[in-house]
């Protein structure tokens, strides 16, 4: 018999242990919540994208009792956060960062709405009318936050939970279960309100995730499990969920989701623009930070929007035609999905037959985005290549992640781009995914890497004091040589890596580098090291100033 949590007032572990319970739940119905996916879009992936959502949310918050002081729970010393205030604001910032497609950003504001209640001075506040409050501005926030609700919805299975909360006088657990069954009843008749569910014959998916996260709630509050799974719907069993149905005629062809640092103002202009070009429109969050979704046909001006009113990143762009021929593709046999920093070496990872993951100085992709990557890939095999050391740890959890899906995946530690390079060149899709992973492992093992960067401010380093504006040259991750010019200094790393022997030089120069400089390397190289090939390219927007392979 599974063990069930123990009963939580309205504290900051009854939000831990919702977030635990909500993230399996999701992952549990994850498959079944994607086949009943019919609106807006029929692409398939709201499970996902809940799932999606919630695992950046646990991750927040998990981050969030780490960093905090040790409290003692049961005689055993844990991190805690100090107060319910702290974790439930971790817990929607994480859900606003991470939240995936229309459902995903729809959750996000629903928790920052619980955060805007539960994250004020609770003190002296009953819990049961306190989560009451939360879970109606919950809703309001999530309703405000579409530009065209529509009925039959998530926001409407939100706005009967809240009712069904607020009836209610009694514990924190009476108001959850209050809200879950209230869920429920309205998640049943979400056909008869929406056209599109009513022709499929199935309720909507975006709702079915929302009552998987309010049983987490009631479950985490009271130590009971909810009696019904929630995430089948309570008239629509698992076996009877059709196919997806096809997008419908003339909608938009591109789903655009970013993150946007602006000003409110900024994004009530926003708003606006992006309305007037697009549809299924949801801007969420607040504070200076935003997550913004449109489904539009011209990807480019949504960019160009989110330009003029601030900062955007993290920018997806996703053709609806492309995933749904996607889904129904056969599985390839195998896949290379490499995380790469600069455009000029993700179209060379590319061209060398690998889907790439883009990374940003500053910006390393999350484990969600290195999962919908494997995922995208849609192979029965892949070999994972993170390009730093810092990303290993988040490739290894999508790696196993991965796993649960059936796939089968290897992570091979590449540290540095020419060490992914370096890995293609050998991979071999016809030998077995054994053979192919160790003959891709070695080749990276055997490339030695070096990097010049340009010292942003005075501090230690292993060669000394570096001031800013020093040139690094880093071998092996470490820094080895700091001078005042590029040239001079990447002479000066190339001549210590070649110090140990090699073959074959790899050069990809960023954008800051003189045109001169390959040239001058490829001439150094060829004068002091006359068995020494020199292979140059260009790593575009976004790369470091040069890259040093050494095979």
């Amino acid at each position: 018999m599974a063990h069930e949590p123990e009963p939580h007032t309205l504290d900051a572990e009854a939000v831990r242990t919702w977030s635990s319970l909500a993230l399996t739940a999701l992952g549990r119905a994850r498959t079944d919540i994607d086949a009943i996916n019919v609106y807006p879009v029929a692409d398939a992936d709201t499970g996902t994208n809940l799932y999606l959502t919630a695992q950046s949310a646990d991750r927040a918050l998990a981050e969030a009792f780490a960093r905090s002081a040790p409290g003692v729970t049961d005689g055993t010393a844990r991190p805690s956060p100090a107060s319910l205030p702290e974790a439930v604001r971790a817990y929607a910032h994480g859900a606003l960062i991470g939240a995936r497609g229309n459902s995903g950003t729809i959750l996000a504001q629903l928790l920052r709405g619980v955060a805007d209640v539960l994250g004020a001075d609770p003190a002296g506040r009953a819990p049961g009318p306190l989560l009451a409050q939360a879970l109606e501005r919950a809703a309001e926030e999530a309703y405000q936050a579409v530009a065209h609700p529509v009925e039959g919805t998530m926001l409407t299975v939100a706005g009967a939970a809240a009712r069904a909360a607020g009836t209610v006088s009694g514990t924190a657990a009476d108001v959850a279960r209050a809200a879950y069954e209230g869920a429920r009843a309205a998640l049943a008749d979400t056909p008869a309100q929406l056209a599109a569910l009513g022709r499929a014959g199935v309720v909507d998916a975006g709702g079915c995730g929302l009552v998987a996260v309010l049983g987490a709630l009631w479950q985490a509050l009271s130590g009971q499990e909810p009696e019904t799974e929630p995430v089948h719907g309570p008239a629509v069993p698992v076996e009877r969920l059709p196919e997806p149905c096809a997008q419908e005629e003339g909608g938009p062809g591109y789903e655009v989701i970013y993150l946007l640092e602006a000003s409110e103002e900024a994004v009530g202009a926003l708003r606006t623009a992006l309305d007037g070009i697009g549809d299924s429109l949801v801007v969420v969050g607040g504070d200076g930070l935003w997550n913004v979704h449109v489904h539009v046909d011209d990807p480019g001006a949504a960019v160009e929007a989110g330009v003029e009113a601030g900062r955007p990143y993290r920018i997806r762009i996703t053709h609806f035609g492309d995933e749904r021929r996607r889904a129904s593709a056969p599985r390839a046999q195998r896949a290379v999905v490499a995380v790469v920093q600069g455009e000029g070496l993700a179209a060379l990872y590319g061209e060398a037959g690998a889907s790439t993951v883009p990374a940003r100085p500053g910006e390393p992709p999350a484990v969600a985005d290195l999962l919908d990557a494997v995922r995208r890939a849609h192979a029965r095999e892949v070999v994972l290549l993170p390009g730093s050391a810092e990303l290993r740890a988040a490739a290894g959890a999508a790696a196993e992640q991965a796993r649960a899906d059936g796939v089968r995946v290897a992570v091979i530690p590449t540290r540095s781009a020419v060490q992914g390079l370096a890995a293609l060149a050998v991979h071999d899709p016809q030998a077995s995914f054994d053979e192919d992973v160790v003959t891709m492992t070695a080749a990276a093992g055997a490339t030695r890497y070096g990097e010049l960067a340009v010292a942003e401010r005075q501090s230690f380093t292993s060669a000394g004091i570096c001031q800013a504006g020093d040139v690094l040259g880093l071998i092996d991750g470490d820094v080895a040589v700091i001078g005042a010019g590029l040239p001079e200094t990447a002479e000066a790393v190339l001549e210590r890596m070649l110090g140990s022997g090699g073959e074959l030089v790899t050069l990809v120069l960023g954008p800051e580098a003189p045109e001169t400089l390959a040239a001058r390397l490829e001439a150094y190289v060829q004068q002091a090291h006359l068995a020494v090939d020199t292979v140059t390219y260009s790593g575009g927007r976004h790369s470091a100033p040069l890259l040093i392979g050494v095979e």
